[in-house]
């Protein structure tokens, strides 16, 4: 399939009958992220077919989320009630607090398979028996065939809770696309110059859609990208509750271009780990910042979050669960507990085997990415950590 907005854009609407996308901001992300793909990804054949049928499925999803918002009127005016969002960067421990907070009956996590295919919107009555969960695990079953050592690195499962960035893919604004595919172009407008405030519309226009037939008394939600866009988040969620992992940054940033290589292996027919790790390092250092800043001049309110260091919630995950649950002003009760150790007893660390990384990979001078690394550790109490 060739890479062209036109075509893209023709095809999903014939695939989707319909030719409304709602506000028209995505416009400028799918041409921006098309542009940096036939640039500067260097896909190859593999990658080229890829990411032609993930952009259409994107377009078809949007304009499926769109047509039934205009055919149910309701759901727009359906409270989407503060959510409580996960914002730590990747490798922090995001994803299993995510997943264990998830088991709360009193939270909804959007799951992988519902924010893969949401339309039509999950119904109460089938949601745990819904044909499109076998049909995502089957292409989690592709996926790992294809790349097998990245079940290792981040658990993939249809009933598993799903970020953030997957959500903002329909709106052509996901930090996700640079994970996959080398796209510096992208990223750089992404991170510093793009309006995040049609993002974050769309993503509580996609929760109002999940939430349409099985309704969400709180959502619960996670993602890295929040980290260079708190402010934005904040605007269309001014009463979220956040909880912030910290971790040692550079075991970030090695542990993160050892993922996203193996990722771009597969679809790119030059992957450099070096590369990617210098351009990574840079914007995961200028997201930390960034979250100093928010403290520092008010943007996040030192009373809508509770921060979790990595060392601490590995050890005792329970304790900081416990203190979370507190600080947050919800009721940690033996049943949630006992849910929660129930999912991790069935989810070891491991268990697909380990993600084995070295930081003496990624070529960096370790001495000066710790000093550009000094105010954050510093402000948040973060310790360094021994690297390989």
């Amino acid at each position: 399939m060739t890479l062209d907005v036109d075509q893209l854009v023709e095809s999903a609407c014939e695939a989707a009958g319909s030719d409304d996308f709602g506000e028209d901001a995505w416009k400028e992300g799918l041409d921006r992220l098309v542009d940096a793909l036939r640039s500067e990804a260097d896909l190859n054949d593999i990658g080229v077919t890829f990411v032609g049928r993930e952009l259409k499925q994107q377009l078809v999803t949007r304009l499926g989320i769109v047509a039934y918002r205009q055919a149910n009127p309701e759901v727009a005016k359906a409270d989407v009630v503060p959510p409580v969002v996960i914002v730590g960067h990747g490798r922090t421990g995001t994803t299993i607090l995510h997943d264990l907070m998830a088991q709360d009956p009193a939270v909804r996590a959007p799951l992988t398979w519902e924010v893969e295919r949401p339309c039509p919107p999950p119904e109460t009555a089938t949601y745990d028996r819904d044909p499109r969960i076998d049909a995502v695990e089957a292409r989690f079953t592709a996926i790992n065939r294809v790349m097998p050592a990245l079940l290792g690195m981040h658990p993939m499962g249809a009933r598993l809770a799903q970020e953030c960035v997957c959500i903002t893919t329909s709106d052509f604004r996901s930090t996700l696309f640079g994970t996959q595919y080398r796209i510096p172009g992208y990223l750089r407008w992404l991170l510093n110059d793009a309006d995040m405030a049609p993002a974050y519309r769309w993503h509580r226009q996609f929760l109002q859609h999940l939430q349409a037939r099985h309704s969400a008394q709180r959502w619960v939600l996670k993602s890295p990208g929040h980290i260079w866009c708190l402010g934005a988040l904040l605007d269309e969620y001014p009463e979220a509750l956040l909880i912030q992992t910290h971790r040692d940054p550079l075991r970030t940033i090695a542990s993160s271009a050892s993922m996203f290589a193996t990722l771009q292996n597969t679809t790119s027919s030059s992957t450099n780990i070096r590369a990617i790790a210098a351009e990574w390092a840079d914007y995961i250092l200028e997201g930390l910042d960034r979250s100093v800043i928010a403290r520092q001049d008010g943007t996040v309110p030192s009373d809508r979050i509770v921060d979790v260091h990595f060392g601490q919630f590995i050890a005792d995950p329970f304790v900081t669960i416990r203190t979370v649950y507190e600080k947050l002003g919800f009721e940690f009760t033996p049943d949630i507990e006992g849910r929660m150790r129930a999912f991790l007893a069935d989810n070891q660390q491991g268990k697909h085997g380990g993600h084995r990384y070295a930081f003496a990979e990624t070529g960096l001078d370790e001495g000066e990415l710790r000093e550009r690394a000094r105010r954050y550790q510093e402000y948040f109490d973060v310790p360094s950590e021994g690297l390989q």
